[in-house]
């Protein structure tokens, strides 16, 4: 693959993980059953992505069953997520989710006892800051903070995964971590939506089915292709992208046109990513993409 050609597959990437609040929209089914669907369909993608690949390597039962574990926390990210884009839209939740670097910082600092430096605490000031502006005002009551509040909790979670996988991932490939990941996600939200499954729409099945292939199988080859030539600094600057893809589309398709003053949030909810992505002391991980 050439340098040009992984940079194109690397957008193409973080357009897909842009997507996914866009299907999750889309899809009229509950946010819990939405999350199993994309694991379901995730799951059979990525599982023949790793038979293909002849990569993975054989893990214990001990080191499979903290992937899944891992899974769960992944699964809980993008039900609050979904909930977030059900409440207040996919612009909204998209940059609520964008806080995750702000606690991803506090949270290395905390269980990892890792010196917090001064420009990672201008990450979660800039954070904090886009974050009031992204709601015109804190009303509990209104469904635009209601929203940004589950979206928030969805960027804690997010960033929990990511510290997790420091320590379940390690000499793993990404599609085999993620398969686990998703496997965990499927036995744990079968028995919890078993019985609406029979109602669930045709279309939305569709929806569902384009979540869990576009915006996590795909999302996640693409990434591993594209690192085989790129650094994972530059990659992560790219994917620091994904929100502004998810709100040009949720602008375009659902008319969710951001005030000023949202646009100013969000600019600061960016450039803290593009920030945080630049100190980065550790490759991110293909599993640490939604």
């Amino acid at each position: 693959m050439q340098h040009r050609t992984a940079l194109f597959a690397l957008h193409l990437g973080a357009v897909c993980f842009g997507l996914s609040g866009i299907f999750g929209k889309l899809a009229l089914a509950a946010p819990l059953v939405i999350v199993f669907g994309r694991a379901l369909f995730a799951v059979g993608a990525l599982g023949l992505f790793s038979r293909l690949a002849e990569t993975t390597r054989r893990l214990s039962w001990r080191h499979r069953l903290a992937l899944a574990a891992a899974g769960l926390l992944l699964g809980g990210h993008w039900w609050t997520f979904f909930i977030a884009v059900k409440v207040s839209g996919v612009a909204v939740a998209t940059l609520g989710f964008a806080s995750f670097p702000a606690f991803t910082v506090l949270l290395e600092g905390i269980l990892f006892r890792e010196r917090i430096r001064p420009m990672e605490w201008l990450v979660v000031g800039l954070v904090c800051l886009g974050l009031v502006l992204v709601t015109p005002h804190f009303d509990f009551g209104s469904e635009a903070t209601l929203g940004l509040v589950w979206a928030i909790l969805s960027g804690l979670l997010f960033a929990l995964v990511s510290v997790s996988n420091r320590a379940t991932t390690k000499g793993v490939e990404p599609a085999q971590a993620a398969l686990w990941q998703n496997l965990g996600i499927l036995v744990c939200t079968l028995p919890l939506v078993w019985s609406v499954l029979p109602g669930v729409r045709a279309l939305d099945w569709l929806w569902i089915a384009l979540l869990g292939l576009l915006c996590t199988a795909l999302a996640h080859s693409l990434f591993v292709a594209s690192l085989r030539v790129l650094n994972a600094r530059s990659a992560s600057v790219v994917f620091a992208l994904e929100p502004v893809y998810g709100i040009l589309f949720a602008w375009w398709l659902f008319n969710e046109e951001p005030g000023l003053r949202m646009l100013f949030g969000g600019a600061l909810i960016l450039l803290a990513t593009l920030i945080s992505a630049r100190l980065s002391k550790h490759a991110p991980s293909v599993d640490d993409l939604s």
